[in-house]
């Protein structure tokens, strides 16, 4: 690389890193937030959704902004957001306002994540992309296996506001950096934006996700829960209709006539929804019901966290030889079996058999996993296609992850205990078992062998 190219990673890679580190720092953090702004299991859920809302409806519009509107200019507007955002959290004086600062948070993330993938694909190209890919890749890994224990230790000595304060400094850096990159970011000829899908997507999103998160304060009964459930699913279906004939759509419908693309993001639905309700609810059990301080509960994601970033890139590699469909099969239900060894969980709690073998077995599962089902679904597509189709299906997990923290609150009953942590990792476990039956019923490995080019239909 040259000195640009050096410049222009470490931009992509900065402006990544925050948005991935905020998705893994604020866990660890939620009962702090709790104890002093009140609102119990369901301000600890709008937190968490309020962000992946946003983030997870608009990842695609931000795709489309980068190519209309350039792709510095939305890394700019991107960090800016995120920042402002940031501090809003830190200072936020009551739930609800840290909730709406939330929400900003994740559209700023949104601005982020495809902006920064942009740059480094419109200036690489051959094995210095691959490469270059691969560093941002391993950077934004190294993201999540940071933030629980970063999170652990701010909340522990100067407080669970500085998780969102602390990202003002790399924005600041990458901001000045960004200022000293030339070209390679340049708007493409003729690119539109989805509007109207984005409004039709957003607001179907957010209808159903608040039902199911204040159904059990208000009841199922209750106008202010049926409405937005019953309208949201009507303007989802209605975005879907839209998408479908739509010039240039925000989610190109066409990409799931490929069978392993489908599948595969499928597959990433009940994968992804497990792998955010099981360790949520292992950080929020050891420091609500054990009494562990934050910063142990944070590192007690170490072990399933380090695990892939050692190993997946073998388990990539030999999805790629052997073919990714039983590594879809056998990764997920050695998963399951990690959630299960939970149950040996008592009140009479000991980390060490009780709880380190379940997470171990976790991490091995979630790394013989993850490599393979993204090549799988991206080896489905031809080339030029894939960046598309990577947005879709990080779409499709936020989403699925969305959905299972708005679930929470009906799977623990009011509030977490023993039986309520139980409940939920049997779920977990379950749902990995259905992403492993998925994933070997439905993945052929011969088509991840012939790229599949797709055409997005035109008016």
């Amino acid at each position: 690389m040259d000195l640009r190219q050096r410049l222009i990673l470490t931009v992509a890679i900065l402006a990544s890193f925050v948005p991935f580190l905020d998705g893994s720092i604020v866990n660890v953090a939620l009962p702090a937030m709790v104890d002093e702004l009140g609102g119990g299991i369901v301000t600890s859920q709008w937190v968490l959704d309020g962000y992946l809302l946003s983030l997870s409806a608009l990842i695609l519009l931000a795709g489309s902004l980068s190519d209309s509107l350039g792709r510095a200019r939305v890394l700019v507007a991107g960090l800016v957001l995120f920042g402002v955002a940031s501090v809003a959290c830190a200072l936020a004086p009551t739930a609800g306002l840290l909730i709406a600062a939330r929400v900003v948070q994740g559209v700023g993330g949104a601005l982020l994540v495809p902006s920064s993938l942009a740059i480094i694909t419109s200036s690489f190209s051959g094995a210095a992309q691959a490469r270059a890919i691969g560093l941002w890749t391993g950077f934004t890994g190294v993201a999540f296996i940071a933030g629980p224990v970063l999170g652990g230790a701010l909340v522990d000595t100067v407080g669970w506001r500085w998780i969102f304060g602390i990202n003002v400094l790399p924005i600041a850096i990458t901001l000045l950096l960004l200022s000293r990159v030339r070209g390679g970011h340049e708007k493409t000829s003729g690119a539109r934006v989805d509007v109207i899908g984005a409004l039709l997507g957003t607001l179907g999103l957010a209808g159903p996700v608040f039902a199911l998160i204040e159904h059990e304060r208000l009841g199922w009964g209750s106008p202010a829960v049926l409405v937005p459930l019953l309208g949201g699913a009507v303007l989802f279906v209605a975005y879907l209709l839209w998408e479908r004939r739509a010039a240039q759509p925000m989610l190109p419908l066409a990409l799931f006539s490929v069978r392993n693309f489908a599948v595969g993001n499928l597959a990433t639905v009940f994968v992804y929804a497990a792998l955010s309700l099981g360790p949520l609810v292992v950080t929020l059990y050891l420091q609500q019901v054990v009494g562990a301080p934050a910063f142990l509960a944070g590192f007690a994601s170490l072990p399933a966290a380090l695990i892939p970033l050692f190993l997946s890139g073998t388990f990539g590699g030999l999805a790629g030889r052997y073919g990714s469909r039983w590594f879809m099969a056998v990764g997920p239900a050695i998963g399951a079996v990690g959630f299960l060894w939970l149950l040996f969980v008592q009140r009479d709690f000991d980390f060490w058999w009780q709880m380190l073998p379940g997470l171990l077995i976790f991490g091995l599962g979630l790394t013989i996993t993850v490599a393979p089902l993204t090549s799988a679904i991206l080896g489905a597509i031809e080339p030029a296609r894939s960046g598309i189709a990577s947005a879709v299906n990080n779409a499709v997990s936020r989403v699925a992850g969305l959905v299972a923290v708005a679930f929470l609150g009906a799977i623990f009953g009011g509030a977490l205990d023993l039986e309520a942590f139980h409940r939920t990792v049997i779920i977990a476990a379950v749902l990995l078992l259905l992403g492993a039956m998925t994933s070997a019923i439905g993945i052929q490995n011969r088509a991840s062998a012939e790229k599949v080019a797709v055409e997005t239909p035109q008016n």
